[in-house]
């Protein structure tokens, strides 16, 4: 909020000069650097581009939901970070300040003047922007976000925020249907960066918002009754294929752009995943976590002693494997046991020089290894850098990267795969298995499909960057997976909510990392507890997690173990403000809230925004029933 309060004493400022008499000498009515309105369309290109923020908080994300590690964001790593910094606040920012007042704007001017499809476009973003940021964040201003002169924002609860984001996406949906008699032009092709000003399509993409936001309600008591069918109605109108995938053009350019940010957030050029400077290590790897579910090698563990289970003879991978592995398994020569996705969305040092891209053989004997939470170094070797190096990232030898780690990829904001799944797990709550896996096939299938459109192949004999396979071969791979045991194949009887959760992790990695937060707090992490929902005492102590055994039935993502687990290679307890809870959400950016709005975060509850443990505030998406409020 701070930008506001800025915004408003520079305006007063204003107004206070323009009454000395100096009327005729500043007209910002005539000033044509200065306009006294912008044409909506204007806003929209820069309103659009402001998604990279996202990239920017997944930062703190993927090591919350252990796709990746890190070196930089540590604290996010372990559930806890000091309320008196701005990392992870970017989505903050970019919904209050950087889209903010341009894209209220560009609404109210267009309704005004009945451009109905750039109203209808300007909501759906709105709609999607607020589902994003009350996820991360929990509590939010909303009804005095906005409003000229306040110099202090109230907070709304969670449940109000939720349905104005359905009422905006609704909106969107009518005035994208309405006739719109608007000669735009190229004005909407040249400025929307996501879909080119295709009314269909953007229509699709509220529905999609719609699905997502009641997708992060299945866990309620009241999913079936309230939300459940909404979703899916909402799902048989939002996006049929990859084709309508929601992805925002990047210029790209590498190193011969007009600034480094045209790049995406992930190129090699921008050196966010992969960087060594003399004085700072800016690194993200593969987690274990991420290796075990990709190549179907979750381990299993001793019950009693949460030690992992030790064979002899097999140096790549020394532990005994979990007999139920859920994404895929190790059996390379019997076809649609492999999954060809981990050789695009994770790194491997193999093939350095792409020789083998094309042989299937060879790809699939590739080894992979994962780092811990804040070390590349796992249990099991140690993590290449994203872009399948031993080394840092380095534009001589990596390019412009790979798949969309590169610097002219597209930042992706939703998917076809993505909807599939949560329509799959709203089936099988309300007790419709066949229905379920049916969508859950075609989750799989979408993101089978995204995941090839990416790729970029390097060229063989040179390690000049790239995926080290063809998307030929990824094709060819992909199918026979997918007519395999662990997707078209799998039987109702086998077929588990597990199923349907982790293929859906595996969609979003890691460009998804912020939904796959949600739903792995949906689910409380997997945490062991009785009653609603976990608390002291009853799924975690001061020092330990009391994590669900893979062999419970319950449990939803298996091998996921939380770091303070009694386990082998977690056993730290986190920071002591937590109280030994997990992190729930993300404090507001510290440079608004925690400077100008305190009296407000104070009044918040169940656990007050000024409180030490405020980030393990559980969110109301995540109970069962209503927010308590002590």
């Amino acid at each position: 909020m701070i930008k506001k309060i800025s915004i408003s004493v520079l305006l007063v400022a204003l107004l206070v000069f323009m009454t000395t008499g100096c009327e005729d000498y500043l007209d910002v009515n005539q000033n044509i650097d200065a306009p006294a309105q912008v044409e909506g369309y204007l806003y929209l290109a820069g309103i659009e581009q402001q998604y990279q923020g996202l990239y920017w908080d997944i930062r703190a994300a993927a090591p919350l939901t252990q796709m990746m590690g890190t070196i930089y964001y540590t604290s996010f790593a372990g559930n806890y970070y000091s309320l008196s910094s701005d990392a992870g606040g970017e989505i903050w920012r970019m919904v209050y300040w950087n889209q903010g007042m341009n894209l209220e704007n560009m609404i109210n001017q267009s309704i005004e003047a009945e451009n109905w499809t750039l109203a209808g476009i300007g909501l759906a973003i709105k709609a999607f922007s607020w589902d994003q940021m009350t996820k991360y964040h929990g509590e939010l201003v909303l009804k005095d976000a906005f409003i000229p002169g306040l110099l202090s924002h109230r907070y709304d609860y969670q449940d109000t925020v939720y349905t104005a984001v359905r009422n905006w996406a609704y909106k969107a949906i009518e005035y994208l249907e309405m006739p719109d008699n608007t000669d735009y032009g190229t004005k909407l092709t040249d400025n929307d960066y996501i879909y080119k000003g295709n009314r269909d399509k953007w229509i699709k993409f509220a529905y999609g918002v719609i699905v997502r936001n009641l997708a992060s309600l299945t866990n309620k008591s009241d999913f079936n009754t309230e939300y459940a069918q909404e979703l899916i109605t909402a799902a048989g109108k939002s996006f049929v294929s990859s084709d309508d995938d929601a992805a925002l053009t990047v210029g790209g350019g590498s190193g011969s752009a007009a600034q480094s940010a045209y790049n995406n957030f992930w190129g090699v050029w921008r050196g966010n995943l992969a960087y060594k400077s003399s004085t700072t290590d800016y690194s993200y790897w593969q987690h274990e976590y991420a290796v075990q579910v990709f190549t179907g090698t979750v381990p299993r563990y001793d019950e009693t002693t949460g030690n992992k289970m030790q064979v002899s003879g097999n140096t790549y991978y020394p532990y005994e494997l979990a007999e139920k592995q859920i994404i895929c398994d190790t059996i390379v020569t019997v076809p649609g046991h492999y999954d060809p996705r981990v050789a695009v969305k994770l790194a491997s040092t193999d093939d350095p020089t792409y020789d083998n891209m094309d042989v299937p053989y060879s790809i699939k004997k590739r080894k992979y290894y994962g780092g811990s939470f804040t070390s590349r170094t796992g249990s099991v070797g140690t993590a290449p850098y994203i872009y399948g190096r031993s080394a840092y990232g380095d534009v001589t030898i990596d390019g412009k990267g790979r798949w969309i780690y590169r610097d002219d990829a597209p930042y992706i904001l939703m998917t076809c795969a993505e909807l599939k799944f949560c329509l799959a797990e709203a089936y099988w709550k309300m007790g419709m298995k066949p229905e379920a896996l049916e969508a859950f096939k075609a989750g799989v299938a979408e993101d089978l499909s995204f995941t090839g459109k990416y790729i970029y192949p390097g060229s063989k004999g040179q390690a000049l960057g790239g995926d080290k396979i063809t998307k030929a071969t990824f094709t060819s791979l992909a199918s026979e997976y997918l007519d395999g045991p662990y997707v078209n194949d799998l039987t109702l009887a086998d077929f588990s909510l597990s199923h349907i959760m982790m293929q859906k992790w595996i969609a979003l990695y890691p460009w998804g990392a912020l939904e796959a937060w949600v739903d792995m707090r949906k689910y409380h992490y997997d945490i062991k507890y009785s009653g609603d929902y976990p608390t002291s005492g009853n799924g975690w102590d001061l020092s330990t997690i009391d994590n669900k055994w893979d062999t419970d039935a319950t449990k939803v993502y298996k091998g996921l173990y939380l770091q303070p687990a009694d386990v082998a290679n977690r056993r730290v307890a986190y920071n002591v403000n937590n109280g030994g809870s997990p992190c729930y959400r993300i404090r507001p950016r510290y440079n608004s809230e925690y400077m100008w709005n305190k009296p407000s975060l104070e009044t918040l509850k169940p656990i007050s925004g000024m409180a030490p443990n405020y980030q393990c505030s559980i969110p109301w998406f995540a109970y069962p029933g209503d927010m308590p409020m002590n």
